[in-house]
């Protein structure tokens, strides 16, 4: 049975050039392009690599890939991640791993923002599937939820809770993790806008026409997705 992760991950490898600097996120496909660029050594030796991810960076430290913080880096030549859904106009919502703020930090810095996944990802419209992840200062954490549910009838707030210890989930940055789920679809510009303006909210998993291509793989093979705006 084709893995269809795997096929993105080596039409991925199309887009790597000798001597560039590559921004990685988290998830299977990622790995997979991991292990690709490790089979070409000259390549592999060649790259810079940076991460939003903690599981990625062990994973390229551990594969002696070099490694440099983001917080060392202003540019990046490619930015690839996965997203648990994607539209026509390349807006994705990255709910599952929780690194948004930093993934968002990376992919506007990078010259191509390259989505890698399957065709499950695909929908002409983002819908309810799954929720928007809100990254919130500690000591914001009751005006937030208090502004959320004024704003927007019939919404679900639930803060991510820890099931290795007694309390929250707590983000690389020091703050505190909830999903948000809607009553009513939210059109992606708007919902982008007008969460942050609300105080408290560092960063939400929605990326609004960041992504530049999108690599995905399915029945019928390997599809380069340019966004389409309406």
């Amino acid at each position: 049975m084709t893995d269809y992760k795997v096929e993105a991950a080596k039409a991925a490898m199309e887009f790597i050039q000798a001597g560039q600097t590559i921004g990685l996120g988290a998830g299977t496909t990622v790995s997979h392009l991991v292990a690709l660029i490790c089979q070409d050594k000259d390549l592999a030796d060649s790259l810079i690599f940076t991460s939003s991810s903690f599981k990625t960076t062990n994973l390229l430290l551990e594969n002696k890939l070099r490694v440099q913080s983001p917080a060392l880096l202003k540019h990046v030549d490619i930015y690839f991640d996965g997203c648990d859904q994607f539209d026509t106009e390349l807006n994705a919502l990255k709910s599952g791993g929780g690194i948004h703020t930093t993934e968002k930090v990376l992919a506007s810095m990078a010259d191509e923002f390259i989505l890698m996944g399957d065709e499950g990802k695909f929908a002409d419209k983002l819908d309810n599937t799954y929720p928007v992840v809100i990254e919130i200062l500690p000591q914001a954490l009751q005006v937030v939820l208090h502004q959320l549910k004024l704003s927007y009838p019939g919404v679900e707030v639930k803060l991510r809770m820890s099931t290795q210890k007694d309390g929250a989930v707590i983000s690389e940055n020091g703050n505190l993790l909830a999903d948000v789920h809607f009553a009513i679809i939210m059109e992606p510009q708007k919902l982008n806008i007008q969460l942050k303006l609300i105080p408290g909210i560092v960063d939400h998993s929605l990326f609004y026409r960041m992504a530049t291509k999108s690599i995905i793989a399915g029945k019928l093979g390997v599809s380069i997705i340019t966004p389409v705006y309406l």
